[in-house]
């Protein structure tokens, strides 16, 4: 089984270097996931239940009004 496992690494870890174009495009794609997850999380996602509610038990009151809470 590690020599499996082994053996797959040695194959991403051989591509990923032997890489030119790719290793631009894969730093491009980190760099967008960063913006995306971090930047944009901090400014149209705040934390809801963090802003609206003090202390965990009232979070989870609410928490759990909202999952129990049956829709029309």
């Amino acid at each position: 089984m590690s020599n499996l496992l082994q053996r797959i690494f040695r194959f991403y870890y051989d591509g990923f270097r032997s890489m030119t174009v790719g290793r631009t495009l894969w730093i491009m794609i980190l760099i967008k996931l960063t913006i995306m997850f971090l930047i944009l999380r901090i400014f149209f996602f705040p934390n809801f239940l963090k802003t609206n509610f003090e202390t965990d038990e009232a979070r989870s009151e609410y928490v759990l009004q909202e999952l129990t809470r049956q829709r029309k």
